[in-house]
This record gives structure tokens, sequence and C-alpha cells, in this order.
């Protein structure tokens, strides 16, 4: 933001609430002059300040930790007038990220995307703006923390996959997770996650206690909801031609357990029983050797239907259309993409490792997500039983309620509170 807008920000504010102004300069080497910002508010002289990690905050190029971020905030900064927030970005920044009048965005250089960017804008850019902001509290929406900075510090944990899926990340990443994590887990004031399975990995894993870990769930997109019949016939159509289709949500990513599942599926239709077929939802950035080479020896390949990266109202149709979702991950800390298809009431089709069957509940169909054999036996279940369909929509659709964004931003602002108040 510019020195004058920023200032004029503050001066409003400070207009408004006819209160002494106390300020403080805003200016981190390599970083444009951002001017001085009155850390008042409403009645107050000693308001609250909040740093908050927003840089997966992207125009167009969300993913899950930005979704956590935008969701989460949109609602804490409107609740909480009474607090100021300072949302810290990597890069230059949408204007639609600004929820509320109680928000100062700062770019901070330089763009973190690269493990050597990352410790320096963590290591170096960060405790220069903290020493100059003063804030009371930093919440690290992508779980890395600054190590020098002498600030509180709620560190969220989506999960720890790369502590267990070594190769499935580049070398350099796989070493900076590995190296920094632990020590982010025992330097963070406290940590959120979003699964009671995810609590107690990283609490085992890194020798955390469990007690210093708040549980705050995900939500998924109210745009997520039942589709009319004949919305269903019109994406169908344009889709599949008209076919009932199993779903896949998500990166298409060597974690997502995308080879079995084309192996399952080519099984699934080799039998001639059922004509339904396959589509994934997903970025291919992540296509590997292995599913490859799953794709190249399936019969049924010309039935599956890669879309690529698609918006999120397009997202919304194709899951309200699909038959039932098929999400046969190896590892998540949540599973979004479930509590998506329970919301846009399709059943699921989910594995029953790590946090899924918490999140599923008695709501999903259960499968190996190792063993083919068990994944084409739930396909062939979920296509041949409606009645059990029928029993998974309805209750994936009263589970649906135990995951909302609101519920979301209310456990991490309590999060949050007890971070303010730790000694």
């Amino acid at each position: 933001m510019p020195t004058a807008a920023l200032n004029g920000t503050f001066q409003q504010r400070h207009r408004n609430n006819a209160l002494p102004e106390k300020s403080v300069g805003i200016h981190v080497p390599g970083t444009p002059e951002i001017g001085r910002c009155s850390l008042l508010s409403a009645g107050r002289n000693d308001i609250m300040l909040i740093a908050v990690n927003t840089r997966m905050l992207l125009k167009d190029r969300m993913e899950g930790i930005g979704y956590f971020t935008f969701e989460s905030f949109k609602r804490i900064t409107r609740l909480h007038p009474e607090y100021e927030f300072v949302f810290v970005f990597d890069r230059p920044y949408d204007p639609e990220f600004v929820f509320s009048d109680n928000i100062t965005p700062v770019s901070v250089f330089p763009p973190a995307r690269h493990p050597f960017l990352w410790y320096a804008w963590y290591e170096f850019s960060l405790p220069g703006l903290f020493r100059k902001i003063k804030p009371d509290l930093f919440v690290s929406n992508d779980g890395y923390v600054s190590l020098k900075a002498k600030v509180k510090t709620l560190a969220v944990i989506h999960d720890i996959n790369f502590e267990h899926f070594r190769d499935d990340i580049p070398f350099f990443f796989r070493q900076y997770y590995r190296h920094f994590f632990p020590k982010y887990a025992r330097r963070a004031t406290r940590i959120a996650t979003v699964s009671e399975y995810s609590r107690e990995d990283i609490a085992k894993t890194y020798g955390v206690p469990a007690e210093k870990i708040d549980v705050v769930y995900n939500g998924a997109g109210d745009g997520f909801h039942p589709a009319t019949q004949e919305n269903i016939r019109q994406v169908r159509e344009n889709l599949t031609g008209g076919t009932p289709f199993f779903l896949f949500i998500g990166a298409i990513h060597q974690r997502k357990n995308i080879a079995r599942l084309l192996q399952a599926y080519d099984r699934f239709r080799s039998s001639e029983i059922h004509n339904h077929k396959l589509v994934l939802a997903g970025n291919r950035r992540w296509w590997t050797e292995e599913m490859e080479q799953a794709y190249a020896g399936m019969h049924y390949k010309d039935d599956v239907i890669f879309t690529g990266r698609i918006s999120d109202e397009r997202l919304q149709e194709i899951t309200g259309a699909a038959f039932a979702l098929v999400y046969v991950s190896v590892f998540e800390g949540f599973g979004i993409p479930v509590v998506e298809a329970f919301r846009s009431g399709i059943p699921v089709i989910t594995s029953s490792v790590s946090s899924m069957p918490e999140i599923a509940g008695d709501a999903a169909l259960l499968t190996d997500p190792y063993s083919i054999d068990s994944i084409v036996t739930a396909m062939h279940t979920m296509a041949s039983d409606e009645k059990l369909r029928k029993e998974l929509t309805n209750k994936g659709y009263q589970r649906a309620s135990l995951f909302t964004w609101d519920r979301t931003a209310g456990l991490l602002w309590e999060c949050m509170e007890r971070t303010l108040h730790s000694k």
C-alpha cells in the first residue's frame, strides 16, 4: 500500500475515534516505504494488533491453504472490528482480500516461492517488519513461523504429509520441511490443525504436547449444493455426452493415489456391467511416470476425462452433477472434497486411512486405498446399490453441517485468543 493511502486509512480511523494518535513507522528493507500507522481503535488506546500471513491469497490461483485463510479471516476481521490486522503478503495483493476497514495490507519482499526465499522472508523480512509494527500476535496460516521474531505465534500446520511420503516431494523442498517444521512446531506459542488425526500426528512426530494443539476443522464453500435434474442433465451432456460419472477432485498428485484409481476404474469398466465415466478435476502439474504407465495400460482411457484447473463455479457445477465422489487418497490432513461432495448431495467413496474416516464418519463408503480390488469393489457397490447411495447422500448432507467456514472461523478465533493469553 502506498504511503499516502496507508496514512490516510489510519488517520481517518483516528478522526472517527477522536483518540490521541500512537504511531509506528513500517518499513522493511527491499520494500517501499509504507508510512506511519496508528495502532488505535474505537474506545481503546492499547489496541491489539494481529499480523496475519496472507501470502497464499492469490487471485484466481488459491488452493487449500489459501481458501482456509480467505474464508477464516474474511469472517474474523469483520466480526472483530475492535482489533487491527496487518495482512502480510509477499507480492502485490488484490484489493478483494482487504475485507474490512481494520485491515492494513503490506507487501514484504521477497516473493517467497523457493526454500532459499522462504528462509529470507521468514527469518529476515518478517522480523524487520515486526520490529516496526510490534504485533501482539502473528498467525501463520501455512505453518511456517519466524524463529527469530519475538512475537507470540500461532502456526496453522494443516498436516505433515512430507514426514510420511518423503519421495513425493522435490528434494530441496523436502529437506526444508523436515529440517524446519519440527523447529516451527516447538517455537510456536500454539498450533492449530484441521483434524484430530493431524493433532495426534504432529504431537507424536514432533514431540510437542497435544494440549498445545487445537483442532480447527475446515469448511466447504457455500456454492456447493444439490443440483437440479436439469442442471445435472446439462453438465453431463457437455462433459461426458450424458453418461453418469465418478468424480475425483484435487491436484493430480502421487499422494492422491491416482495410479491405483485409474487401474481400479479400468477393472470396474472391464466387467461391462456399468458404463460410468471417470472425471478428474484438478491440475496435472504433479503427473508422474507411475501415473503415465497406469494410464497408458488402460483399456478404457478414452472414458477418463481430465478437466485441468477449473473455476470454483465450474467445480461446483461438476460436483453437483457427479454420480459419486471417489476420493481414495493415501493421506489427508482433512480432505475438503469429501465435505464438498456431502454438501452437493452426492455419495462418497473415500479411504479408510489418516483423517478421512474422522471426517466422513458413517456417511461414506470406506475402502483400502492400497488395494485396487477394494476400490473396484467399492465402485461396483456404489454403482449397483441405489438404496445405499440414498442413505449415504442423506447422511452426508447432514454431516456437512459439522464442517462450515463459520465454524472454522470461530474455532480459529478461540485458538487465537488462547495464544494471545498464553504466557
